[in-house]
């Protein structure tokens, strides 16, 4: 599966949730079901890695993907 240029999901199918951890944890994809591949979770990040892109959707981390922080460094001026 690593060898894939892109990187976007995996699915694993499997009644032991540590072997599918173990594994999802060794495989170069943004999102990894575990005997499902048709649910996206709000709450959770869609993202993807390698040549599929590195930006996300969905969750507080894609919230930040569509804003753009910006810091202000001021003094006040003194007499």
């Amino acid at each position: 599966m690593n060898d894939s240029e892109y990187g976007l999901t995996a699915s694993l199918w499997t009644a032991d949730p540590e072997r599918a951890a173990a594994l999802g944890a060794r495989i170069e994809t943004g999102t990894v079901f575990m005997n499902r591949a048709d649910y996206l979770d709000p709450a959770l990040c869609w993202t993807g890695c390698k040549n599929t892109g590195r930006g996300g959707s969905l969750s507080l981390i894609g919230y930040h993907n569509l804003t753009r922080p910006k810091s202000y460094h001021m003094k006040k001026v003194t007499k």
